[in-house]
């Protein structure tokens, strides 16, 4: 009655025991059965029956011998109902397929499947800290979320000026400015998640703009969301004329970036109605405003970032297309043209949407601190998501791809990475693309990002400067030097390849991050509005200047010397040409104040600039003291150096 049951099912028997139900789930996990499951040596002391433990030894061993038999026979079909019994659920291809899935799993570095998040920092409690200044105990709380507040430490003070202690951080390193839902980062273990979703299962399953939703409301949307939300975006993709008119007064060589940038802060003036200096810091508490703001901003970096493509090329990009895809609308502006009909490739587009969604978001980094530093003020949300594009813009920030890209074309071919590496680890060389801020691990987006250079290298041909990557990776991680210190790819070690397979120019690089990562700045944004715990930010500093001096009169001051001063600012050719020709002042109607003597005016201008000779017969009704100084319509600087040298 142990081992087995007698009801009949469909005519067989089944085989039910307890402990079996255990030990079979346990034993089918596993890619390779051991050979005696850590059952059986509890049945020998359950069982004293010898036949028993035989019994149960040998229908074990037949069960699990039966899952692995080949598919679709009789008797397989048999023992998939038989395992439906004894693993609910479960089926012959969840055990085939225990090898595959194991293999795709280790690929991944998020493997964990618990969905109990562990104390962070250790959980609750508190500190006890002995000043040995003063011989005071404090104690601090350690709050839930494994964090403790920064101005408990500010209690602590001694003798001096009375002030408490700071905490001194430089580059906030283990300082969080805020409590946050959107993403979690384990750089020990190479983990990234988006709302508790791991980035490799986003990336393998769902597109940008639905993980977009995700990031910025919380969960992934249902169908009629999914498309809702999709078609709102796509409508909104458009830019307002004078916009558009105000990207082609840039210069045809500006940088990309500073397009885009120059692009969101003309948005702001567009749409008075959200703009909380006009209409009130409450404005965003109104969902409905949020949500058009959100919509607006993400739809239109697409076209953004194709008017800075096409102000490099002289070219004008094809109108937004709300019938395609969020990636594939981004090529047909850059491709198109004249031709409406023009489809990217699918393949193509998917493998750039993919990107997008690698970069959507990735927590407290330089420029989504900027952001959410800007909208601790009440800013317009366009202005809060200028300045997190301008932080990204630096190359520290958003440029590493771009130097990668240059490091491996400098290392040229696979033979010149030995000497290369031995440059780096004597300081002679800078590696880019490995090791990173967070991570102390693989990078879990660079592992995605490696597979979608294989697919974009087979559509449009493979870049000579992979296997260069390819050898370097492999060298560096096996490499102690490397390895001790934990550098392992970052997301920039291929994505500059696939970006520059997709024929965009380096310089294009931080644009291809700016439009994705506006999705984590908005959801940042969003966050913050309904942040308890948000004030405008005011980092505290530790002041080392001089601490008192009077204020001398000017003839009696020492001229300023050493590195801080005003070096000399050397003029430019074309200034030199300026102030090498004369100036001729014109006199208005009426005249200038002065004496006059024949046709010819002697000016008496305030500050020492008069004393010039004016020509009354060639008076120009519109010059001023500024204008016949020599200041033309766009040059803030040639009449002011001629004003001066007067």
């Amino acid at each position: 009655a142990y081992l087995v049951h007698p009801p009949r099912l469909g005519g067989r028997w089944r085989v039910v025991p307890r402990v079996l139900r255990t030990s079979v789930a346990s034993v089918s996990g596993s890619v390779t059965p051991p050979k005696l499951p850590r059952v059986f040596a509890n049945t020998a002391t359950r069982h004293e029956n010898p036949q028993i433990h035989l019994g149960f030894r040998a229908c074990l061993l037949c069960v699990w011998n039966n899952l692995t038999m080949a598919p679709e026979d009789p008797a397989s079909r048999r023992v998939r109902a038989l395992k439906e019994q004894i693993v609910p659920g479960g089926g012959l291809d969840d055990v085939r397929g225990a090898t595959v899935a194991h293999t795709t799993e280790a690929l991944s570095n998020d493997t964990s499947h618990d969905q109990t998040r562990p104390s962070p920092g250790g959980g609750p409690g508190s500190l006890t800290v002995i000043d040995n200044r003063t011989g005071k105990r404090y104690q601090i709380p350690i709050e839930l979320g494994g964090y403790v507040r920064a101005n408990a430490f500010g209690k602590i003070t001694a003798a001096g000026d009375g002030n408490g202690l700071k905490l001194f951080d430089p580059g906030y390193t283990n300082t969080a400015p805020c409590k946050s839902r959107i993403s979690f980062i384990d750089g020990e273990a190479g983990i990234l998640r988006y709302r508790g979703y791991k980035i490799e299962e986003l990336a393998e399953k769902s597109a940008y703009l639905e993980t977009s939703f995700a990031l910025i409301y919380g969960d992934l949307p249902n169908e009629k969301q999914l498309s809702e939300w999709s078609t709102t975006i796509m409508r909104h993709s458009a830019l307002p004329v004078p916009v558009i008119a105000a990207l082609e007064a840039l210069p045809h060589d500006a940088h990309p970036m500073g397009v885009i940038l120059a692009g969101l802060n003309a948005l702001s003036t567009f749409h008075p109605e959200q703009n909380p200096a006009l209409k009130g810091s409450d404005i965003y508490n109104n969902h409905h405003v949020q949500d058009k703001q959100i919509v607006r901003i993400i739809g239109k970096m697409t076209t953004l970032a194709a008017h800075a493509y096409h102000r490099n090329t002289g070219r004008v990009p094809a109108p937004p297309n709300q019938h395609l895809g969020y990636a594939e609308n981004f090529l047909y502006m850059l491709d198109a043209g004249l031709d409406r009909h023009h489809r990217p490739n699918a393949r193509l587009a998917k493998a750039l949407d993919t990107m997008f969604l690698l970069h959507a978001e990735h927590e407290m980094n330089c420029s989504t601190a900027a952001a959410r530093h800007l909208a601790s003020s009440g800013v317009d949300v366009y202005s809060a998501v200028a300045g997190a594009v301008g932080a990204l813009y630096g190359p520290l920030h958003g440029g590493a791809n771009e130097a990668v890209l240059k490091m491996l074309s400098r290392i040229g071919v696979v033979e010149n990475i030995p000497v290369f590496l031995k440059g780096v680890k004597e300081k002679k060389e800078k590696m880019f693309g490995f090791g990173h801020r967070v991570y102390r691990n693989f990078d879990p987006r660079a592992g995605v990002i490696q597979k979608i250079a294989e697919e974009v290298f087979s559509l449009v041909g493979k870049d000579p400067l992979i296997d260069v990557a390819v050898a370097l990776e492999s060298a560096a991680r096996n490499d102690s030097y490397f390895v001790e210190r934990k550098l392992y790819p970052n997301v920039d070690f291929y994505s500059g390849l696939v970006y520059r397979a997709l024929g965009f120019p380096p310089e294009f690089f931080t644009v291809l991050f700016a439009v994705p990562r506006a999705t984590g700045y908005l959801a940042h944004w969003r966050e913050s509005l309904s942040d308890p715990d948000v004030k405008i930010m005011r980092p505290q500093q530790v002041y080392q200047g001089i601490w008192l001096r009077e204020y001398p009169r000017i003839r009696n001051r020492p001229p300023c010397s050493g590195e801080d001063r005003m070096w000399t600012v050397a003029q430019s050719n074309a200034s030199r040409r300026r102030l090498a020709g004369e100036t001729f002042d014109q006199q208005p109607p009426g005249g200038f104040a002065g004496e006059t003597t024949g046709n010819a005016v002697q000016t008496n201008y305030p500050y020492g600039f008069g004393g010039l000779a004016i020509s009354a017969e060639s008076a120009n009704p519109l010059a001023n003291p500024a204008f016949s100084a020599g200041v033309v319509a766009g040059d803030a600087t040639s009449g002011v150096d001629a004003l001066l040298r007067n």
